[in-house]
């Protein structure tokens, strides 16, 4: 049964997945992903494709303690996602990849370097020393991008945490910085951001605010008091996230379609995976419990055929195809943001999150009738 349990996961992040890698592997990316959706934006697409999938797939290529057939797949996949990197980030590769012009890479580049954080053993330390100067050299070029005062300044936090993990002393301590303090100023109360000053109604806490800010302090929470300070805050506000999010699973796995970005898909639930990643699960939520809810949420979303397209490729909406969904700057590749609710595959195949039996999450346990904790605000 636990075998069971990760197999499904697993299936369906390389069934989402595997389009990008195979034809990045073989500098066929921009030749054959689809560029025909909001075509004028087709000079992002083939990064934010790979950028966002590698933002999800990174724990797994990191994770050990697998049983001996997912670890035969995970090495191949390791030298698959080292040879897309180098694919990626060679001028003389036909994916030579957009990192600079437009103010879309800097998104893109930061969901990358994202994935070298959650994975710096086997992406950020496993490269040649070609690939880690070519991919070093493509970073410090989406630095010419502005960021606005929005959740775009953890992307610039973030590519610098890229350099950082990438040994390169240049790397900004001032961007960093900047974003972790500009967010503790924004902060509304019980656990959620402002994106900027204004809050929004929107999933982009999870898409990028707090789980880049949980990962940013992680990375240098103890190289100052002031952010060690801020690490504990942080954490547990994000902790308090993650239980809201979980309280927004309805009971057959839909949940609410609110904001922007919603063709993300299951992508919304990105700091619930994280936080049970790091185990970071508030008192009351079981680790067997949001297994089985995220699950809920994938079958639901994945059990309409129509989300992919006759070769594999994602399709917009939310359930099935939905295009009048997607905003302006969303593009095919924009839509592999939901690989980040595979996160814990990361664990261990014997962490509680895999072996625990399965149980009801609290939307289930309450509409059938049985009985969970009041909810309370963070203090």
């Amino acid at each position: 049964m636990e075998n069971q349990r990760r197999k499904e996961w697993l299936e369906s992040m390389l069934r989402i997945v595997s389009p990008v890698f195979d034809a990045l592997e073989k500098e066929e990316l921009h030749k054959t992903m689809p560029l025909d959706f909001h075509e004028e934006r087709s000079e992002y697409a083939p990064l934010e494709a790979f950028g966002r999938s590698m933002l999800g797939i990174a724990p797994w290529l990191e994770a050990e303690g697998l049983e001996e057939e997912e670890e035969k797949l995970q090495a191949v996949w390791r030298k698959k996602a080292l040879r897309c990197l180098d694919a990626a980030t060679d001028p003389e590769s036909a994916d030579f990849m957009n990192f600079t012009t437009g103010g879309q890479p800097l998104v893109d580049t930061a969901f990358l370097c994202h994935a070298l954080v959650r994975a710096p053993k086997q992406l950020a330390g496993s490269l040649t020393e070609r690939v880690r100067h070519n991919l070093a050299q493509a970073l410090r070029s989406s630095r010419t991008i502005m960021a606005g005062s929005t959740n775009w300044l953890f992307f610039s936090a973030m590519v610098e945490a890229g350099l950082y993990l990438l040994g390169e002393k240049d790397y900004d301590k001032m961007r960093i910085a900047y974003a972790l303090r500009s967010f503790e100023g924004w902060y509304k109360g019980d656990g959620v951001y402002g994106d900027g000053e204004m809050f929004h109604w929107d999933y982009y806490n999870s898409f990028v605010i707090q789980p880049m800010y949980v990962d940013l302090l992680e990375l240098f929470g103890d190289s100052a008091e002031e952010y060690r300070i801020l690490k504990e805050k942080v954490t547990a506000r994000a902790s308090r996230y993650a239980s809201v999010l979980e309280r927004m699973i309805a009971p057959d796995g839909s949940y609410p379609v609110i904001g922007r970005s919603i063709c993300y898909r299951f992508g919304a639930f990105q700091m619930l995976a994280q936080a049970a990643l790091q185990h970071r699960l508030e008192k009351g939520l079981t680790p067997a419990g949001v297994r089985c809810a995220l699950t809920a949420v994938l079958r639901r979303c994945l059990e309409n055929r129509d989300m992919f397209d006759e070769n594999g490729w994602l399709r917009p909406g939310v359930y099935g195809f939905q295009p009048e969904l997607a905003e302006g700057y969303i593009n095919v590749g924009s839509l592999y943001l939901c690989s980040a609710v595979f996160l814990p595959l990361g664990l261990p195949a014997a962490d509680p999150f895999w072996t625990g039996e399965d149980e009801d999450w609290s939307g289930r346990k309450v509409w059938s009738g049985g009985h969970i904790a009041i909810d309370h605000a963070l203090d």
